[in-house]
């Protein structure tokens, strides 16, 4: 169980209506961070999460603590959807459908980034924590997609998030676009066909 999945205040696990109402908070929150950046008052989040603003800041104290219950969320989420591809029928296309999806969702989540690249002003305990599941997860799904030959043997979990963090900086920069990116990166990720030089 992660971080973001077992809520507790003073020791004590939520109450039912009470965790509806965290993950309500949560998942309004995300989607306003993500759209109209952190100028956002709380008051407002709270409105448009049809709670009063009291039940939040009695789960959120502050606005830092409520956003980075949102990454630490977010990167568990992650890494659980990664194990779940990594079941599934075609795990390879599951890993490229994975990093494409990660590469645009962080593109417009500069938090998301943030906490990917480990960058962010973030409490770095849980955060670590919600990474290292985001990790595994990542992980058993590159083992999957490899052991079917889609992917190079060769690569490491890590080496996968450090090409999604520069695909992120390098579609910041504007220098080329996303797809484009995206696509020579996964391309070069993809082992190398009998008879084909990488440089070919």
């Amino acid at each position: 169980m992660t971080p973001a999945d077992s809520p507790t205040v003073a020791g004590r696990p939520l109450r039912a209506d009470a965790r509806r109402n965290r993950a309500r908070v949560l998942e309004v929150a995300q989607q306003v961070f993500a759209e109209e950046g952190l100028a956002v008052p709380i008051d407002e989040i709270a409105r448009r999460a049809g709670v009063g603003v009291g039940t939040v800041y009695r789960h959120f104290p502050t606005k830092d603590a409520l956003f980075q219950a949102i990454i630490v969320e977010r990167l568990s989420g992650i890494g659980e959807t990664a194990r779940e591809l990594a079941q599934g029928p075609d795990a390879g296309k599951g890993f490229f459908a994975f990093f494409e999806h990660m590469v645009r969702d962080a593109s417009l989540n500069k938090a998301l980034f943030d906490a990917m690249a480990a960058s962010g002003s973030f409490n770095q305990e849980l955060t670590a924590q919600a990474r290292s599941v985001m990790m595994t997860g990542l992980g058993e799904l590159l083992a999957k997609a490899q052991a079917a030959g889609e992917v190079r043997p060769e690569l490491t979990a890590a080496d996968v998030k450090t090409f999604m963090v520069g695909c992120l900086v390098m579609a910041r920069q504007g220098t080329a676009a996303p797809e484009l990116i995206v696509g020579v990166v996964c391309d070069g990720m993809r082992p190398v066909s009998p008879g084909r030089t990488p440089e070919a």
